[in-house]
């Protein structure tokens, strides 16, 4: 029997809320690629601002020494002291507000709009005090506690919840901050939705793409690294290009498993530092990125975009205006971004781990005695596979770094390195956003509030202190 079309329009066009609900959080989603275009152009204004402040005369460079340090312990205090929930980068917090047993008032703690609209200006001062950090990572939060805030002008029975919200705003955040609206979709079906199927997933898709669309028309639809332009490929560069997924694979799975060791702690007299004078040892950890950037002049300081369009152009090496050998810039924008990461202030690693894998293939190539422009294919490949090495997100990273260098003559090859970077990286640390995310401690529900604490008995001991959650929820990522 075929449909009645005209009924089914009728019935379509009589379901009046049903279509308010729809129009709110498509509004909703131009909104979240809105604020992530003005999250964009104010990170970029306080990354010009660094450089700026940095290049003004012959001795500003060393006076970093001291600015680094000193804004680094402001942000940090900021953060702790009145949005908690906005430590690291984001991402974890929102995997574990995604969980459907968390009591609400939890999970709005995670994400909201407030969180958001901090996190914004928190990673902003992040990036103006010349740390090595992205805004990629923070905007998945800060996409999600957009979106989740047209909860409370829908219907009850819109059948729009809180999850669903969360999973398009997150996306819809990666899409806008990438200009990569497919890896948006990506990243929420494989990182975020941990429903087999998403009620109203064609509206989700569509917030997503409506986010990323915001963005086009604002930055104009052009990628980040421009044309990718490969040459012929052929068997010679089989050697190499295994020997980037491998290392990229180590290198990231080494990373992952720094980032989770640092957040967690571990018996050793660093970790107590941090959690006893969480203020020292974020400024000891921004002087160490400080003295690094003296040394790279500059380079390693915020997300890299612009060292890594060099390389993929075959303007410029690793080694920069400071003339480094092979290896060493790669090595200092790792320890760089990992120091950046363990001051726990507001940062994503995203865009710094595109740059550490850009290092990686470059080197590699100057290391097997490659010209400039075959170069180019193995630095994409570093890019994909030391991003699929730290998120362990192999079909976003491959997605993401595609869009990025308009890559589609290296689909095969980009592909087989995520996939492989990944399953090194698996073999030395577990994907990281779930061990984050069960790192971080939320404040107590208002049911647990309530509750009646068990008075103790004299043979009792009284139970030690436990950990405050804004130490422990500095997260990176």
């Amino acid at each position: 029997m075929e449909p009645d079309f005209w009924r089914n329009l009728r019935d379509e066009l009589s379901a009046s809320r049903a279509w308010i609900d729809r129009a709110v959080v498509l509004g909703y989603a131009v909104l979240t690629g809105l604020v992530v275009v003005c999250f964009t152009l104010l990170s970029e204004l306080a990354t010009h601002a660094f450089e700026l402040l940095r290049g003004t005369n012959a001795w500003t460079p060393y006076a970093m020494l001291l600015w680094t340090p000193l804004l680094t312990v402001a942000v940090l205090w900021i953060t702790r002291r009145y949005v908690p929930a906005a430590l690291g980068s984001g991402i974890p917090q929102v995997v574990r507000a995604l969980d459907d047993d968390l009591p609400p008032a939890q999970q709005q703690w995670l994400v909201s709009l407030r969180v958001a609209l901090s996190k914004i200006g928190l990673v902003s001062g992040g990036l103006l005090a010349g740390l090595s950090i992205g805004r990629e990572g923070p905007t998945v939060q800060v996409g999600a506690g957009v979106m989740v805030h047209a909860r409370r002008w829908l219907s009850p029975a819109s059948g729009i919840d809180a999850h669903d919200l969360m999973v398009a705003g997150a996306a819809a955040g990666i899409a806008a901050a990438f200009n990569t609206p497919l890896g948006g979709i990506i990243f929420a079906l494989e990182q975020l939705s941990r429903r087999r199927s998403m009620s109203h997933s064609a509206l989700i898709i569509v917030s997503i793409v409506i986010a990323g669309l915001v963005a086009v028309s604002v930055f104009g639809n052009l990628t980040y690294f421009g044309q990718l332009r490969v040459p012929a490929l052929d068997w010679s560069l089989l050697g190499p290009g295994l020997l980037v997924a491998l290392v990229a694979g180590l290198a990231g799975g080494l990373f992952t498993r720094l980032i989770v060791a640092s957040v967690r702690g571990t018996p050793d007299v660093f970790s107590h530092w941090r959690r006893t004078y969480p203020l020292r040892f974020a400024a000891g950890c921004a002087l160490g990125v400080a003295v690094i950037g003296l040394v790279t002049s500059g380079a390693t300081a915020g997300a890299g975009y612009a060292p890594t369009r060099a390389l993929l152009e075959g303007t410029a090496t690793t080694g920069g205006e400071a003339g480094l050998l092979p290896g060493i810039y790669t090595l200092l924008k790792f320890c760089a971004t990992w120091l950046s990461a363990w001051t726990g202030v507001p940062a994503g690693v995203f865009a710094p781990s595109l740059s550490i894998g850009a290092g990686i293939g470059s080197d590699i190539a100057r290391l097997t005695g490659l010209n400039q422009e075959m170069a180019i294919p193995l630095i994409a490949l570093g890019m994909v596979g030391f991003l699929s090495a730290t998120t362990q997100g192999p079909i976003t990273a491959f997605i993401i770094v595609m869009e990025m260098v308009a890559g589609q003559a290296m689909v095969l090859s980009l592909m087989a390195c995520a996939l492989l970077a990944s399953g090194v990286a698996r073999l030395i640390s577990r994907p990281m956003y779930g061990e984050l995310a069960a790192l971080l401690v939320l404040p107590p529900s208002p049911k647990e509030e309530t509750e009646p604490c068990p008075k103790l008995t004299e043979t009792e001991p009284e139970p030690p202190p436990g950990p405050a959650p804004a130490s422990a929820s500095s997260s990176p990522r």
